[in-house]
C-alpha cells in the first residue's frame, strides 16, 4: 500500500458550498443556476438577514452571496453579525447600480467582495476568483472541463 497522496485533478477541490441570501426568489434561482454552471453546490437559501445568520450557523458555508437591500434586517447588518460568529467568513455582496455607498459600508463591515446585477457566470467567477484565486478562470474553461 502506498502512502502517497494524490493531488491530481479532483473536481471537488474546486467546488464551494454556498449560501445564497436574497429576498427575491427570482434572484436566488438565477444565482443558483449560475453558481451550478460554475460547479459549485448551493447548500442553503435565505430570503432575509436573520435567516441568513441562522443558516450560516447551521451550515458553515464556504461562501455567502448577500443581497444588500432586504426587508427586515438588511445585508450590511447581516454581514456584521455573521462576521461576529466567524471572522474568516467569505461574503460577496450582490447589488444594483446606485448602491455604491452601501457597498462600501458592506466592505468595511467585513464583506470580501461585491458584484453588480445582473448576475452572470463570468461576473460570479470573477468575484469568487478574487477571494479564491485558485478558482479564477473563464466559464469557457469550466465548460471544457465537463
Amino acid at each position: 500500500m502506498s502512502n502517497e497522496i494524490d493531488f491530481g485533478h479532483d473536481t471537488d477541490a474546486r467546488k464551494l458550498n454556498i449560501l445564497i441570501v436574497d429576498d427575491s426568489l427570482i434572484m436566488r434561482k438565477n444565482l443558483e443556476r449560475n453558481l451550478k454552471i460554475l460547479g459549485h453546490e448551493i447548500i442553503g437559501e435565505a430570503e432575509g438577514g436573520q435567516q441568513s445568520i441562522d443558516l450560516y450557523q447551521e451550515l458553515h458555508p464556504d461562501l455567502v452571496t448577500m443581497d444588500i437591500t432586504m426587508q427586515g434586517m438588511d445585508g450590511i447588518t447581516a454581514v456584521k453579525k455573521i462576521k461576529e460568529i466567524d471572522a474568516e467568513t467569505n461574503i460577496i455582496m450582490v447589488t444594483s447600480h446606485g448602491q455604491e455607498a452601501m457597498v462600501m459600508d458592506a466592505l468595511k463591515s467585513g464583506a470580501k467582495g461585491y458584484m453588480l446585477k445582473p448576475v452572470t457566470p463570468d461576473k460570479l467567477r470573477e468575484a469568487i476568483g478574487r477571494i479564491f484565486p485558485e478558482l479564477a478562470g473563464t466559464v469557457e474553461e469550466e465548460l471544457m472541463d465537463e
